[in-house]
């Protein structure tokens, strides 16, 4: 699936991803490829950020807020404040403040 998370500056994050799990307001939750649509707030915590590999990803200082979890080469993460998540047709568009 397709995973963007855009910001009111830029465009912080644009890959495929294998899943991203979120903050949402009643509690974090997790999308798979194929997951049937959704649109939900999100509150203040970390976007997890599941991959299959990071070799085609730029690391620069746009991208600044992207970073890896624990070391893990195949998990990112980035911090929100809040948010809106919207998932369709294998698409994850998250609008993060």
């Amino acid at each position: 699936m397709y995973l963007e998370i855009v910001s009111p500056e830029a465009t912080i994050f644009s890959s495929e991803v294998d899943s991203v799990t979120v903050p949402g307001v009643e509690g974090e939750f997790q999308m798979l490829n194929n997951h049937a649509a959704i649109v939900s707030t999100l509150s203040e915590g970390i976007v997890k950020i599941n991959m299959h590999t990071q070799s085609h990803l730029v690391f620069d200082e746009l991208h600044a807020l992207v970073l890896p979890f624990n070391d893990d080469k195949k998990v990112l993460t980035v911090k929100i404040n809040s948010g809106t998540v919207e998932m369709k047709d294998n698409k994850v568009i998250i609008l993060a403040d």
